[in-house]
């Protein structure tokens, strides 16, 4: 793969990865939401993919492989199994509305830039000078995560953040090692199958998955 070929590419995926989670802050259906949170799992193999090529590394081309199969698909697909049993299926009431969590996240952007400052500074290669936008997707994730009430948005919350870490390791290691890519998407994974057991037995008990209204059992 001839150099500009590598970064134009890796820009592209790169820019995906945060491109998918501003729109998860954009969209309120569950569903929809979903399939983005596949395409962003896709993006991330795409740049360890790119990465491997580049600098023809078996293990790192490993790694990409189970990211795609793992955060593109498996997640996604146990993440809508969840979905289903979710009444309605949509974010209708966030704690900030789609317009300022948008705005938010451009200041956040911004942020991830000035503060990864000093870090890019320390390299001219194609992949540090991308570092912010991962980090940049682990603000976004957070924000996700702090201003949504349904339990299924959180959950993709926490997602975005450890998709946006993964990316930051990517860009700035070349990569992590096999062993502990398959440490964490075990992890994640044993997460999201929990959730879906939960959503199982929560849909039965009280017909919702809601925080709001769990509280409300409480109280």
């Amino acid at each position: 793969m001839s150099g500009s070929s590598f970064s134009q590419m890796l820009e592209l995926a790169s820019g995906a990865v945060l491109v998918c989670a501003i729109l998860t802050l954009w969209r309120s259906d569950l569903h929809a939401i979903t399939s983005i949170l596949s395409l962003q799992g896709v993006s991330l193999g795409v740049v360890a993919g790119a990465l491997a090529a580049h600098t023809h590394d078996g293990a790192l081309a490993a790694t990409a492989a189970v990211v795609l199969v793992v955060k593109g698909s498996v997640i996604p697909m146990l993440i809508r199994q969840v979905v289903r049993r979710v009444p309605g299926g949509r974010e209708t009431s966030p704690l900030i509305n789609v317009p300022a969590s948008l705005v938010g996240a451009s200041f956040l952007i911004v942020l991830a830039y000035l503060a990864s400052s000093k870090i890019t500074a320390l390299s001219s290669a194609a992949a540090t000078r991308l570092a912010p936008i991962g980090v940049a997707t682990v603000l976004v994730g957070f924000l996700v995560l702090v201003t949504r009430r349904k339990t299924v948005s959180q959950i993709i919350g926490l997602l975005l953040i450890d998709n946006g870490v993964a990316l930051v390791a990517f860009l700035l290691t070349a990569g992590v090692p096999l062993v502990v890519e398959l440490g964490v998407s075990l992890d994640v994974l044993l997460v999201v199958a929990v959730l879906r057991v939960l959503a199982t037995s929560m849909g039965t008990v009280s017909g919702a998955f809601d925080l709001d209204k769990m509280q409300e059992l409480h109280d």
